[in-house]
Formats: structure tokens, sequence, C-alpha cells
């Protein structure tokens, strides 16, 4: 971990309330996440789609906007192998599906009052993982939370999650998310 202080708005916005769930059918397991943004809902599809704007909050940073159908590729940092991505549904400002890898990423964006709730599903070939997922995209949708007020903040990804509180949202999820799991 690095000494470099971290940015308490993002930290407040990381640890800001999020519902998070673990399902399960009889063939996948989806980790579902929602959260309330002051952000309207085409502000947040600009974040979603716009690779730029990716890179300043999430792990999924891809080669072309994700506002159309067909193949991507990602990566989280520069130097990454790339990660095969596929978009297959692209419904501006509502919703956005694609392939990441091996799991599909399903986003939705409903206007709430002068902002929006996002919700995201994650489908989970191995729900061991859910509790670090969960965490993870917490950390993330914090940082996107943060994203309002025009100042240049930390992408908060890799080892500087520790920093934010990583470790003690997968404990909290590994407890609260292991009895949906079994």
């Amino acid at each position: 971990m690095t000494d470099n202080p971290r940015d308490e708005v993002v930290a407040a916005q990381i640890h800001s309330p999020i519902e998070v769930l673990l399902q399960h059918d009889e063939a996948d397991w989806t980790l579902i996440m929602r959260r309330r943004f002051a952000h309207p809902p085409e502000k947040l599809w600009r974040m979603i789609t716009e690779p730029e704007r990716l890179a300043r909050w999430s792990p999924v940073v891809p080669d072309r906007p994700l506002d159309e159908l067909g193949p991507a590729t990602c990566r989280e940092q520069p130097r990454d192998e790339p990660l095969d991505t596929e978009v297959l549904i692209a419904d501006a400002p509502r919703k956005l599906v694609h392939r990441w890898g091996p799991e599909i990423l399903a986003w939705t964006i409903t206007r709430s009052g002068d902002g929006a709730t996002l919700e995201l599903r994650q489908t989970l070939s191995d729900h061991t993982r859910a509790s670090m997922n969960a965490a993870g995209w917490q950390v993330c949708l914090g940082r996107l939370a943060a994203d309002q007020d025009g100042v240049e903040r930390e992408r908060v990804v890799g080892n500087r999650a520790w920093a934010y509180g990583c470790q003690e949202l997968i404990e909290h999820y590994q407890a609260t998310l292991s009895g949906t799991a079994g």
C-alpha cells in the first residue's frame, strides 16, 4: 500500500449506502448492486460508456465507446492484456449490457428525482468471488458518485482500493452475502 493520502470525498462516497444482493437461479449467480446518484441519467450514461470517463472510475476501460453493439477490448491499465468485450444492448440512456470476458454486466439507469438510480447486474461464474466483486464495485461506484464537482480525483483501482477500506468491505460482504450463497 502507498502512503498517499486518500481523497476523503471519494472515501465518503465509497461508504455511502448501496443495495447489494446475490441471487442464484438454476444456472447462474448474479451480483446485483443499486445506488442512487445525483447525476442525471444522461451523465451516468456517458460515465458508463465513454472510455475517457470510464478511465476515471471503472476497471472496464474499453478501446471504444460502449454505446453501439459489437466487439471491443478492455483493459484496467494501459499495459494490461486486453479482455474481450462485446456490447449486446445499448439503449441510451437507459440500458447497457456487455460481456466482460466470460461475465455479463447489465447496467440499468432509472431517473430518480433530480438524479438517477444505477443498477448493475453482474453474472458470476464463481459465486465465491461475490464478496470481492461487491467490494470492488462499491469502491468504483463510490468513485463515480464523487465525480460531480469538477474536481480532478484519484482513480481508485488496484492496490489503492485498500486505502479506501476495500478489505473491510470484502469482510462485510463475506458475512452478509454468505447466507444467500448457500
